[in-house]
């Protein structure tokens, strides 16, 4: 079985979808393959190439993914997962830098107005390989990379990790036009207690 998701290697997506797949006992049966974007993600599941694709429901190409494949690549589950933990992080040899790269849907997690400019990029990855190859001086990037490289790089405002909704697409429709949820889910009781 192969599952297709957002890359680079290192990606809050692969990070997710391997868990995910521990999550179900697949890890010796599954492969995790990388793309670029989504699109490449759900033209591999179409054309067999991948069996399975997860995306981060917040991800900016989760509505476009829905909208533009709906009459072939369908919604077979979804769960929700911490992501990897994120913060502010700075390279050790810029002084006061005055720009923040971050992917925007990250942006919100922070204030922004305590920076002058604002440079958004595509993956968090992104951020964080460019902050440790020195492309960018501050960034939204993954916090174990500042513990990774402390020799260049340092974590000047810890944010944490989220718990995200995330989609897993297949090319077989499993609602069978009916409401599929689960009964006894955490929520379900939270309802309870509530009602």
């Amino acid at each position: 079985m192969k599952l297709i998701t957002l890359g680079p290697a290192g990606s809050n997506h692969e990070f997710v979808t391997l868990r995910y797949i521990d999550f179900h006992g697949l890890r010796d049966r599954a492969t995790v393959a990388l793309a670029t974007d989504f699109a490449h993600c759900a033209d591999a599941v179409l054309k067999g190439t991948a069996d399975f694709m997860i995306q981060c429901a917040v991800h900016p190409a989760c509505t476009a993914t829905m909208a533009r494949y709906f009459d072939g690549l369908f919604a077979v589950d979804t769960f929700i997962s911490p992501s990897r933990d994120l913060a502010i992080i700075q390279r050790n040899d810029a002084v006061q830098p005055r720009s923040l790269v971050v992917m925007r849907p990250t942006l919100d997690y922070i204030d922004a107005s305590q920076w002058d400019h604002i440079e958004l990029v595509a993956t968090v990855a992104e951020v964080t390989s460019g902050l440790v190859a020195g492309t960018y001086a501050a960034g939204l990037g993954y916090a174990a990379v500042a513990q990774s490289h402390p020799d260049i790089l340092h974590v000047t405002q810890f944010i944490g990790t989220v718990d995200d909704a995330w989609i897993v697409y297949g090319r077989a429709r499993v609602s069978g036009g009916k409401l599929l949820a689960w009964r006894d889910s955490p929520a379900s009781r939270l309802y309870g207690q509530a009602a």
